[in-house]
């Protein structure tokens, strides 16, 4: 299963906006090349988005895996959870900005109120107390505050390493790095290590989801496309998104010709819920 990696510059002073520019640019030029008249509207550059899910696979099977792996086995799970609890304050801070971005008052005021006694009552978010208190979490990020605001996700992309996305979501990449805690700290050394670590703790999370998906799904591309559309478009309308056509890309609808594979495809969405794949809707404990 990708995972999500931020590839940082080693000189915390060069823009990430110019290398997002170029890598979008390179993208939009190939659309040409890899769509064609029976391309799927919601992925026309399907060919090409296949070719790096394959190439992130290949990298997560040699090297990701293994070391979350390790990571998982070698690591207390008291300790794991208190990893994943640092970075979620942390993110929290960023969820607070698209809220209030979003004009979600009650959002922006449950995420100010989980930093503060995640950071001061949790020895600086290693302990969730917010969610003991009932405190709900709102994940957001950009490209959420972009979805709200009527902005269509235009065609699914998978990036580099990163994984799954949509042209909005790339986009709103730039500004989610400027909004991220961790990409800026100005020490290199610790800037690294601190994303390296992230990164290893969040995919030992998907362990057992990506097993999941690789004895379930009968196309894991397919798959993992259909769910992410599926869970961007759930998340930005809260839910409960409009019947009317919004513009948004959201995955086909039921071959009546073909139920069985269908719900072939749609059984593994519950059970990877199920058993704790990170979700950046809102959460109540």
């Amino acid at each position: 299963m990708t995972m999500n990696l931020a590839v940082h510059h080693v000189d915390h002073r060069t823009p990430g906006c110019g290398l997002w520019t170029g890598v979008l640019l390179i993208l939009l030029v190939l659309a040409g090349c890899a769509s064609g008249p029976n391309a799927n509207p919601r992925d026309p550059l399907e060919p090409l988005n296949r070719g790096v899910y394959q190439f992130n696979e290949a990298v997560d099977r040699a090297v990701i895996k293994p070391v979350a792996t390790a990571y998982r086995d070698a690591t207390p799970v008291r300790v794991r959870q208190g990893m994943g609890n640092f970075f979620g304050n942390l993110d929290d801070v960023w969820s607070f900005v698209n809220n209030a971005l979003q004009f979600k008052g009650q959002a922006a005021i449950d995420s100010v109120r989980r930093v503060g006694f995640n950071t001061f009552l949790g020895w600086g978010g290693i302990f969730d107390v917010a969610t003991e208190m009932d405190i709900e979490k709102h994940t957001k990020d950009f490209g959420h505050t972009l979805g709200y605001w009527g902005f269509a996700p235009g065609p699914y992309l998978v990036l580099p390493l990163l994984g799954p996305s949509s042209l909005r979501d790339t986009v709103a990449l730039p500004v989610d790095l400027k909004g991220d805690i961790v990409s800026n700290i100005t020490h290199i050394p610790t800037r690294n290590t601190a994303t390296v670590v992230r990164a290893v703790d969040k995919r030992s999370d998907l362990l057992k989801a990506s097993t999941m998906l690789e004895e379930a799904a009968l196309d894991q591309y397919t798959f993992t496309r259909d769910a992410y559309l599926q869970r961007r478009r759930s998340v930005i309308f809260e839910g409960n998104p409009p019947v009317e056509d919004t513009g948004e890309i959201v995955p086909a609808e039921p071959d009546v010709a073909q139920p069985r594979a269908e719900t072939a495809a749609k059984k593994p969405v519950e059970t990877l819920s199920n058993i704790g794949v990170p979700r950046d809707e809102k959460v109540k404990p």
